[in-house]
């Protein structure tokens, strides 16, 4: 089984130090590792501590350091631009996108969008996001975890779709997404709508930008699980689960 992964930044540099806060407690009282037992830690941004268990304590672990490296970020990247859906739909859909290994997901205020974020609670939401971004790397055991970026509008999504291989997921599209072309390295930005759709004047800013309109397939999947089911599709063909 792999060794469950906590989250803690800065790293210590020491080769035995004490995981305590959140994660130490979550380690001790909840997961209930012991002496002797496996474990990471990472920081979220690639470098990882191999460890053992060497004392438990009531709130905290003692651990000693075996090994430190460093995982490289996956060349292309994988960005999702997933527009607000309604309800907690957006914390289910990076939770999966996290999973299934996005390396950026950029909340968009569709003109369709239902969900606005607006001062405060536009504030609370990009937390959930973020917090459920991080809980999904461990869960999946993920050194990196994906970064959620501040709500874009539609020009600031075209703006990164000009310096990217630019998919927008359309129901209409002629091109299927198995057969687009994808770079060998880069940025693949993966385009998601909201409920009521793209719509047109938004696919127009998108093309301008050099974005491409694809399909999945025939069924019309809701927005929190069309950006899922593409990035499954995108990790096989860029052999990023071999």
């Amino acid at each position: 089984m792999t060794p469950p992964l906590f989250l803690l930044d800065p790293l210590p540099a020491a080769d035995s130090f004490v995981l305590a806060g959140d994660e130490g407690r979550h380690a001790a009282r909840v997961q209930r590792l012991r002496v002797g037992e496996s474990l990471r830690v990472a920081d979220g941004r690639g470098t990882v501590l191999d460890c053992l268990v060497a004392e438990v304590l009531a709130d905290a672990l003692r651990l000693t350091v075996l090994a430190r490296h460093t995982e490289p970020e996956p060349d292309p990247r994988l960005v999702v631009v997933q527009a607000l859906p309604k309800g907690d739909r957006g914390e289910l859909a990076v939770e999966m996108l996290t999973e299934l290994g996005v390396d950026e997901v950029v909340p968009w205020a569709a003109s369709r969008s239902i969900a606005q974020w607006r001062d405060v609670r536009g504030a609370k939401a990009l937390d959930r996001w973020r917090r459920t971004a991080r809980e999904a790397a461990k869960q999946s055991r993920r050194v990196l975890v994906p970064s959620i970026t501040e709500l874009a509008t539609t020009v600031q999504v075209a703006d990164r779709l000009r310096d990217a291989t630019g998919l927008v997921l359309h129901e209409n599209a002629d091109q299927p997404l198995a057969g687009a072309a994808l770079p060998a390295a880069g940025s693949v930005v993966l385009v998601v709508g909201p409920e009521g759709g793209i719509s047109d004047d938004e696919l127009a800013v998108f093309a301008a930008a050099g974005a491409r309109a694809v399909r999945l397939g025939a069924p019309v999947l809701r927005t929190s699980t069309a950006g899922v089911a593409a990035l499954a599709a995108l990790s096989l063909r860029l052999d990023r689960w071999s």
